[in-house]
């Protein structure tokens, strides 16, 4: 934070492996996945803390972590001058020769980089959500609370709640009386029966409060050592855990559509319905907000080039691109080729994809460097796709780096 103002440690969890991401996630780690066109998924974490001043940051990682720590690492260059930092973090094995347990045992493994920074309050917030968010604010309210933990919570339908984390606030409306881990049929919120609060992973602890609970989850041996399952739950026995509501949070620049927006990207289909939010002529997420810019490197490319009558509507088309083709409905990372008499409808293209002369792509997502022979169909043939790719519940149709198509 800023000089005065309280001090406080960004700890970012981007330690998962994204299975349900797969095969987005056979190279790489989660939050290092291609978002948006020139973003990876990481950037609008550390965008909205550095945005709000926290800029001391430390992203733990753990799987397949090449590919974020290099994007952090050339990306992410804070003032050294200042003693400003977002540095990777990977798995140190402190505590004895083994992997992170769970997200709670991962910053007991990395309480050294809190004891150097002695900070008040440590911000612990996930790696791969979609959002803007302002955490001075859910600082602010922490603080005047008093509370051990506060934990960020959105209203999600009741028949989403397996997928998250609920809280069930008391009847202040504030503090945490219960926190269940993807339960199967909680109760509804007392101001809306159809509708409970889902965590969104994002939580200001107060130091000590923080440091103390790690250390009784570490001594409980049927633990899970999870920050939702272990810790939230922990302290929410306690007494010490808060609620902040999400949409009371505003930035600067945000309009009626993408206020409150936040997305779970964690698996195809919510990845591809968040890009087709991206796209709409009054986009449901709003890239283009100056005032709280997304931050990312998208490298040296020159811009983006129509020719042979090559034209885009609807879409995201990123630097680098060469549109020869047809591109409706779809977003285009940098150097993506579409050759005369191709047809990309609906799709999401990461980095160097080439599409063929001919070819037809619907509805899909193509990782980087897949290259589409002329006359190939993806999103055609539902029976052959489903032979040849990975194809969500939702049928969206998704191919890995570097994979073929016949």
């Amino acid at each position: 934070m800023r000089r005065g103002g309280p001090s406080v440690l960004g700890i970012v969890l981007a330690g998962g492996e994204g299975k349900r991401l797969m095969p987005l996630t056979a190279d790489r780690a989660k939050p290092a996945v291609t978002f948006g066109g020139t973003y990876r998924l990481v950037d609008f974490v550390l965008s909205n803390l550095v945005n709000a001043d926290i800029l001391r940051i430390c992203v733990l990682t753990q799987y397949k972590s090449h590919s974020l720590d290099r994007h952090i690492t050339t990306t992410w260059r804070m003032s050294s001058l200042l003693g400003n930092y977002v540095t990777p973090v990977p798995a140190q094995q402190r505590l004895g020769p083994r992997w992170y347990l769970g997200s709670a045992d991962a910053i007991l493994q990395s309480l050294n980089l809190v004891y150097d920074e002695r900070p008040e309050y440590v911000a612990v917030f996930g790696a791969d959500h979609v959002y803007r968010m302002d955490p001075r604010q859910m600082l602010a309210q922490h603080i005047e609370s008093g509370a051990g933990v506060t934990v960020a919570g959105i209203r999600v339908p009741r028949g989403e709640s397996s997928s998250f984390g609920v809280i069930s606030p008391a009847s202040d409306g504030q503090t945490v009386e219960r926190f269940l881990e993807k339960p199967a049929d909680p109760a509804g919120l007392a101001d809306d029966p159809d509708c409970v609060f889902a965590s969104m992973g994002n939580y200001i602890f107060t130091t000590k409060a923080l440091i103390e609970a790690l250390q009784r989850d570490a001594e409980d041996p049927g633990s899970v050592h999870d920050m939702g399952g272990s810790i939230l739950p922990q302290l929410t026995d306690r007494g010490e855990a808060q609620l902040y509501d999400f949409s009371a949070n505003h930035v600067p620049g945000e309009t009626t559509r993408d206020q409150g927006y936040w997305r779970d990207v964690g698996t195809l289909d919510a990845y591809y319905e968040a890009h087709m939010d991206l796209i709409a002529e009054r986009p449901t997420f709003n890239l283009y907000n100056r005032q709280w810019p997304i931050y990312t490197h998208s490298g040296q490319l020159s811009p983006a080039r129509f020719n042979a009558g090559g034209i885009a509507s609807e879409s995201i088309i990123s630097a680098g691109c060469l549109i020869r083709g047809q591109v409706t409905r779809s977003v285009l990372s940098p150097g993506v080729v579409v050759d005369p008499g191709a047809v990309v409808q609906g799709s999401v293209l990461h980095d160097n994809v080439h599409i063929g002369r001919g070819a037809v792509v619907r509805g899909a997502v193509l990782d980087k460097n897949v290259e589409v022979p002329p006359g190939a169909t993806i999103g055609v043939n539902p029976e052959r796709d489903s032979e040849l790719y990975t194809v969500s519940k939702g049928g969206v149709i998704a191919l890995g780096k570097d994979q073929q198509v016949p």
